[in-house]
């Protein structure tokens, strides 16, 4: 399978970055290192129904079967009980992170309605990005008959940059569209 994001990244980002940046050695110059799915269910996560949709949903979406998160402790205020399924999770590394974020940049987030670009204040101190989608629909797998609900789910790609400037240049360079400020 061709990964034309990874071979982007050997002959293009590589290059601009250690330009851009002045780094001394190839392995310096920072790399996506995993992308983090997760979706939290609240209330909902009790029905057990709603739990098995959201699963075959995230798996459908990332290709791989993802763990459900439970309830560390209990806590009355928030009804919560020790062991209760709070949500799903799912991380992505090499092969199928390059394959989620190819259809993310050029499938998914042009699907988005009304989309501007991302936010580029979602970077942490370190570089790493988050955002949100707010609907599973906008990827091609997931067919409308088949979703009861729509819910969002929270994304975030970790990366090895050491700051926010050279997080957000990595990203651009991928082809993230960003809002301009």
């Amino acid at each position: 399978m061709s990964q034309p994001l990874k071979e982007k990244y050997k002959s293009e980002i590589v290059p601009n970055l250690i330009k851009t940046f002045g780094y001394k050695n190839i392995h310096q110059v920072p790399k996506i290192t995993k992308i983090q799915i997760n979706r939290g269910l609240g209330a909902a996560a009790s029905n057990n129904s709603t739990l098995q949709q959201t699963i075959e949903e995230i798996r459908i979406i990332t290709g791989q079967q993802p763990i459900v998160t439970m309830a560390k402790k209990s806590i009355a205020g928030f009804k919560l009980r020790e062991n209760q399924p709070l949500g799903v999770t799912v991380t992505l590394r090499n092969t199928l992170m390059f394959s989620f974020l190819e259809r993310l940049i050029n499938l998914v987030l042009p699907r988005v309605r009304d989309f501007n670009g991302l936010n580029p204040n979602g970077f942490d101190q370190h570089g790493n990005y988050n955002f949100g989608l707010d609907n599973q629909l906008v990827f091609p797998e997931i067919s409308y008959e088949s979703v009861d609900q729509q819910r969002g789910f929270n994304i975030t790609i970790v990366t090895t940059a050491k700051t926010q400037v050279e997080g957000f240049n990595l990203l651009q360079s991928y082809g993230f569209p960003f809002k301009k400020n």
